[in-house]
């Protein structure tokens, strides 16, 4: 009897095969019954999440004191940063010196990943109507992401590091070792003309040198690494997070100097040349006084 019924219950659950007056029924229990069995699994809801809940309590007071200690530290860390900020103020002031970027800078939303003649590229959506011109480095909150290459009055075209025609000039910042950031359309850029034995090491903090008057000195890059085949690449600050906010800071390369003097500069005069005359230079061995020919006194010369 209960086989037949279990058959007759499951041919009635078909879909194809459901009485109409079976779905009403069932429709109206469950109506009926779910706040019944609502009412009846809270309390056991509530048992079952106190385990989870005292867990994640403990958890949260762990993290809690973990960040109470990092606050601290950091609060020290901070009071160091500001005074070696203040130092490094007084320094540039009494030895005139600019600092390595202008406080000024073009906040842009990357807007997508372009094709053309560069293979990585990204488009942002300021131009030279926001002050941007080609050269410009382009930064995120961890370093650098490349430099503007195409700009428009409301776009520009920003060529990544990792780019084929990419070419940087970096050092080590521990060792000041110098060397050629060369993108390869890899996500880790190589370390080229490094020398014999560079001062290197794993995990050293690479940055712009200058050198190449293309970016300024002291822009974050990334760290050195090692690949598979003892060759040193760079792992960059930049690929920490999607390229999204991006950061424009005007830079002007340093220009040739120029070969006029500048005005109210005077250059020395040559000096001036000796007045030639008719005399004749002296002969060596031969008397001013002492005519050339022997016509008078030749015997006795």
């Amino acid at each position: 009897m209960f086989i037949a019924l279990s058959a007759v219950l499951i041919a009635a659950d078909r879909t194809e095969d459901r009485v109409e007056a079976v779905t009403v029924f069932r429709a109206a229990f469950n109506d009926l019954s779910l706040p019944i069995l609502e009412a009846a699994a809270q309390p056991l809801r509530g048992l079952y999440n106190i385990g989870p809940w005292w867990r994640r309590q403990i958890e949260l007071a762990g993290e809690i004191r973990e960040l109470r200690q990092e606050m601290s530290e950091l609060r020290a860390w901070r009071d160091v940063a500001l005074n070696y900020s203040e130092q490094m103020r007084r320094q540039q002031e009494l030895l005139n010196l600019d600092p390595p970027m202008p406080r000024q800078r073009i906040t842009a939303w990357a807007v997508t990943e372009t094709g053309g003649p560069f293979v990585r590229t990204r488009l942002v959506g300021v131009g030279t109507d926001h002050g941007v011109a080609p050269g410009y480095p382009a930064l995120n909150i961890y370093g650098v992401v490349g430099r503007t290459i195409d700009v428009g009055a409301r776009s520009s075209r920003i060529l990544l590091l990792t780019d084929l025609n990419s070419r940087v000039s970096v050092m080590a910042d521990r060792s000041n070792a110098r060397a050629m950031l060369v993108g390869d359309n890899t996500d880790f850029p190589r370390l080229d003309y490094l020398g014999r034995a560079p001062d290197l090491r794993e995990g050293d903090r690479i940055v712009t040198s200058g050198d190449d008057n293309i970016l300024p000195r002291g822009l974050p890059i990334g760290e050195a690494v090692l690949d598979r085949r003892g060759a040193w690449r760079v792992a960059l600050y930049s690929s920490a997070t999607p390229i999204d906010l991006i950061w424009i800071w005007p830079f002007t390369p340093v220009g040739a100097p120029a070969d006029e003097a500048p005005p109210g500069l005077q250059l020395p005069a040559p000096p001036p040349e000796q007045a030639q005359d008719d005399t004749p230079a002296p002969v060596i061995g031969v008397s001013q006084d002492e005519p050339e020919s022997g016509s008078e006194s030749g015997e006795g010369r």
